[in-house]
């Protein structure tokens, strides 16, 4: 019996790991909104609604990998709303200047503009020593205040841009939507790095304790300028996405997205203290929170209520954080005392 019991203790050791994982309570809480709304309205997992909801989350779930990777060094990066509307409008101005330009090398360029404008965040906040929350509030309205003097009131129309690019936003593969598979290669590129190299972990080990992580030899400044051209650069990916999903560009696009972002990677579990998340539970957060956007009309729910059931999922969020490092903290004692 005693070996039995041995053999099916390792089977069955990752299904206790899953279920008390953050990120599985945030697929369960989509699950059951999902179920809701099924059974409000049967056609809302319909092919079409799938394939749109697919898509409306695509650009968030990118820009939350992004945040959630500044979020777990202690920081955060409210600048991405505006990093994504000066590529997407770039890359309109590129496309009318140069028509012929492949898609990929499209897809360069404001990958590397975004990168370049999250480094000069990066270079603020790890050189001059300024809180991120400053320099990236500072930095947003001057990216939107540089997009808007440079588009003086201009707006780029779908014909304005290539017809192999407009596909990008609107195909599909066996379903699929391009947008969508983009997506889901970052977070399983970035979640499988976080987890699995040494200068992955790093970001956590700054967020965790950043004077132990200088005496371990981290270079924090590095690492913290390091995670926030990886945000500018996945909100310069998103640009690209937004110019090729919508097709209509001005200087307004993606305003206002950032908080969004934000709640996105803490409502996925990613702690606002630093230290702890994953771009996984990122991502699931930022489809639950397009989730809830599309299912509240079908739930007969004013949409006026979306904001207030963000902001309480937000601090639902905080306060488990809360709870399971209290109980973290307890337990530590506890084996302490028993060591001692």
């Amino acid at each position: 019996m005693t070996t039995l019991a041995l053999n099916r203790q390792p089977s069955t050791a990752w299904l206790g790991t899953l279920t008390r994982s953050r990120e599985f309570s945030v697929f369960l809480a989509l699950a059951i909104l999902v179920a809701a709304t099924v059974a409000a309205n049967p056609r809302f997992l319909s092919a079409q609604s799938t394939k749109d909801l697919l898509l409306n989350s695509s650009i968030l779930v990118i820009l939350a990998v992004g945040q959630a990777i500044v979020i777990v060094t202690k920081n955060v990066d409210l600048s991405v709303g505006s990093v994504l509307g000066l590529t997407a409008f770039a890359t309109g101005k590129i496309f009318i200047a140069l028509p012929d330009l492949p898609v990929v090398a499209m897809l360069a360029i404001g990958v590397g503009l975004g990168a370049l404008l999250g480094a000069v965040n990066g270079a603020l906040i790890a050189v001059a020593k300024v809180p991120s929350l400053v320099v990236t509030l500072g930095t947003l309205y001057i990216f939107r205040g540089v997009d808007f003097a440079w588009a003086q009131g201009q707006q780029i129309s779908p014909s304005n841009l290539p017809e192999a690019f407009l596909a990008l936003g609107s195909g599909a593969v066996l379903g699929l939507p391009y947008l969508a598979l983009i997506a889901l290669a970052v977070v399983i590129a970035f979640g499988l790095y976080l987890r699995n190299y040494r200068s992955g972990r790093e970001f956590y080990a700054i967020g965790s304790d950043v004077l132990a992580a200088r005496l371990y030899g981290i270079g924090v400044g590095r690492k913290v300028f390091t995670a926030f051209a990886i945000s500018g650069a996945l909100a310069g990916l998103a640009g690209i996405i937004y110019a090729a999903k919508y097709g209509n560009l001005d200087a307004t696009a993606g305003q206002g997205l950032e908080l969004n972002v934000v709640a996105a990677a803490v409502v996925g579990g990613v702690a606002i203290a630093g230290g702890v998340g994953t771009v996984y539970g990122a991502a699931i957060g930022a489809v639950l929170l397009t989730t809830i956007t599309s299912a509240l009309p079908v739930l007969g729910v004013s949409p006026f209520w979306q904001r207030a059931m963000i902001g309480a999922l937000i601090l639902a969020s905080i306060a488990l954080d809360r709870y399971l490092a209290l109980r973290t903290e307890r337990r530590l004692r506890g084996h302490d005392r028993h060591a001692g």
